[in-house]
């Protein structure tokens, strides 16, 4: 595991992937997670960047030192990071605390800074709550804020709907140490950001979620849009961690404001990518190569398409589950007669424990009644094919 040692000793551990005939982005990480928040954008990211992600100080795998924790500091600890990496100047996407850690690098470490995306962040946080939120840390531990931090971070539609991702960030904050997080908050808390922003001279993007209660655009991102100069905007469908609601469309943000107007051109190609993505989780690896494999120059734009509208724009929302979605598809391929799509989905979906077989019947015998007999006889027919070959190949 690389890690980076900072002025007092303490130790940044970092983690640098892409090849290095790419532009370096640095990814950091909002106060009580670490840089697995960034997982599910890196895939969509590295096809154009080299990115550099690292825990900050009193996170993940870095050092937890007692005691009150300035942006300045951690802004010296992301310098040496890149010391350590090789990077001398990189463009930096923060999310929440990492967002305030990017603004204090634009200052203080200028030449470091090649542009800026503030996601979900603000520079004008209201300083009583912090201090509230420093000492219930400090006397009762991370249980005493983690209910609510968890529902500042994730919108309740998101949280029902992957009720596993809201279970991951909760433990996250759990089992990080008090000390960190409330060295950390006290950063938060002490920081003096407002009043210097007009300093910043570097490209700089503002995003922010529509469903985001930490740092909504009100009170927040308007602050930051009204005093850095130039700076763009863009709104998210997400609450306050964008990256894990809505890491494709932050992907493509990304790459649009960061990359030359050519190669922004290819966030349809992230679109297609993130589409992949949920391909492969449905319908397995081995089904979405074939069909890869066998495009052609005739219908490589239709595969093209579809991978972008139905497998990234309708398998990525948040509304529905996948056994739900999955279940929708049976039922609506059946009554239509699309007897190709409706077998392929039959058997992803029992080979890859989408659902039961019972569950399978059930949709079948509803399908029955309101599309049709003749509809439900065929599907059931089907079905039981797939089955036994699916028992056949056990």
């Amino acid at each position: 595991m690389p890690f980076a040692r900072a002025a007092d000793g303490a130790q940044i551990y970092w983690k640098l992937e892409g090849a290095e005939d790419k532009p370096p982005l640095v990814l950091l990480n909002s106060i009580g997670t670490d840089l697995s928040l960034w997982d599910t954008v890196v895939p969509h990211l590295l096809p154009a960047f080299r990115l550099l992600r690292l825990d900050l100080r009193g996170h993940g795998a870095s050092t937890v030192t007692a005691g009150d924790y300035t942006l300045g500091g951690l802004a010296d600890d992301v310098v040496a990071v890149m010391e350590a990496a090789g990077i001398a100047q990189a463009a930096f996407a923060g999310v929440s605390l990492g967002g305030m850690v990017a603004m204090e690098l634009g200052l203080r470490h200028r030449a470091r800074v090649s542009a800026l995306a503030l996601i979900c962040t603000s520079a004008t946080m209201d300083h009583a709550s912090w201090v509230d939120r420093v000492q219930k840390v400090r006397s009762g531990g991370m249980t005493a804020i983690a209910d609510l931090a968890t529902q500042r971070f994730l919108s309740p539609r998101f949280a029902a709907a992957h009720p596993g991702v809201a279970a991951s960030v909760r433990r996250g904050l759990l089992t990080m140490p008090a000390d960190g997080y409330a060295g950390a908050a006290a950063a938060v808390r002490d920081m003096k950001l407002i009043d210097r922003l007009p300093a910043l001279a570097v490209p700089t993007l503002v995003v922010t979620g529509d469903r985001d209660i930490s740092t909504p655009f009100a009170g927040h991102g308007e602050h930051l849009v009204a005093a850095i100069a130039n700076a763009r905007l863009v709104h998210l469908d997400s609450a306050h961690l964008a990256p894990l609601e809505a890491p494709a469309a932050l992907a493509v943000t990304l790459r649009r404001f960061l990359l030359p107007p050519s190669a922004a051109d290819s966030a349809a190609e992230t679109l297609f990518e993130a589409g992949l993505v949920n391909r492969r989780r449905i319908l397995g690896d081995a089904w979405v190569d074939r069909s890869l494999e066998n495009r052609t120059s005739f219908n490589a734009e239709f595969q093209a398409m579809i991978t972008r509208s139905a497998w990234q724009e309708i398998w990525s929302r948040p509304g529905l589950d996948d056994r739900t979605r999955r279940l929708l598809v049976l039922a609506i391929t059946a009554s239509l007669g699309r007897w190709e799509e409706f077998s392929l989905h039959v058997r992803s979906g029992l080979a890859r424990d989408g659902f039961t077989r019972e569950e399978l019947k059930e949709v079948l015998m509803q399908t029955a009644v309101y599309a049709g007999i003749p509809a439900g006889n065929t599907a059931f027919s089907h079905a039981a094919n797939i089955i036994a070959e699916l028992d056949k190949g056990s």
